[in-house]
């Protein structure tokens, strides 16, 4: 089973691509997140397969995202005991192997091992997405390295992280998230038109709608769903993201734009 938790839509394509290649069922922890949040005694906290775990996210600050985390140690996973990683990266994952290694201790899961796969930069609120034809560069560019994940686990054999390295420190990495993984400087200009798709998104269930405008609500996760998928552009995040391109990558592999070249993927979200 693979299953995914995804911002602007990178690791829910890694995990397309991966969940076809393996034969294997795809499920996205976003829906299940929104489900527990807004109907929590009607959602799912059990998982079965006979086939490995395998879960599909972001890099976040080096690490697996926390909210991830804290929706795994809720799971019960029943059949097999074998837990992957696959992170999505703009360039590195750090230590984020040996943080998963004891997040798979307390699960009582066995330990797989982790790959990461470099992809399109997202986090607008730090950096810059590339261009489009860039952006579909960087993403045929991860296919052999899939190709070669996917085998491993169809092998049964450990994965390894190509893009490990030295990591944060754990008082540097409170702090990243004391002090960016925050709502507070997100804001909606005159231009919105009130769709409610960033609301519609959010796996955190963080914004609410609000005389037809989004208003954030203190729990944020910095997934940059919100910002990304506007179809106007009208999100902002204090004065980080002016100018700088949105990137939103869709299930079927087309980029936010339909002027964009699409990618060949599977359908399923």
């Amino acid at each position: 089973m693979v299953l995914y938790f995804t911002g602007t839509g990178n690791s829910r394509y890694i995990a397309q691509e991966l969940a076809e290649l393996c034969s294997d069922e795809l499920v996205s922890i976003n829906r299940h997140m929104r489900q527990r949040k807004l109907d929590p005694y009607n959602a799912q906290y059990a998982f079965q397969s006979d086939l490995p775990f395998v879960v599909v996210c972001p890099t976040y600050c080096w690490h697996v995202p926390e909210v991830l985390e804290d929706f795994l140690r809720e799971c019960r996973f029943v059949g097999s005991s074998d837990l992957y990683f696959v992170l999505t990266c703009g360039s590195g994952t750090g230590q984020a192997a040996s943080h998963a290694k004891e997040l798979c201790r307390e699960l009582d899961m066995h330990f797989m091992g982790l790959s990461s796969i470099l992809m399109p930069e997202n986090y607008i609120s730090l950096f810059h997405a590339p261009d489009a034809d860039e952006a579909v560069g960087i993403i045929r560019a991860a296919k052999p390295q899939l190709e070669n994940i996917s085998l491993q686990i169809r092998s049964g054999h450990q994965i390894r992280d190509s893009y490990a390295g030295p990591g944060m420190p754990a008082f540097l990495y409170r702090l990243f998230y004391k002090l960016f993984v925050t709502d507070k400087k997100f804001y909606v200009k005159d231009s919105c038109i009130g769709c409610s798709a960033c609301a519609k998104l959010c796996p955190m269930v963080n914004i609410s709608m609000k005389d037809g405008h989004p208003v954030w609500q203190g729990h944020c996760t910095q997934c940059q769903a919100c910002i990304a998928v506007c179809p106007v552009d009208a999100i902002e995040f204090g004065r980080r993201a002016k100018g700088k391109r949105r990137y939103y990558l869709f299930a079927d592999g087309r980029q936010k734009f339909p002027k964009e070249r699409p990618l060949s993927s599977s359908s399923q979200s």
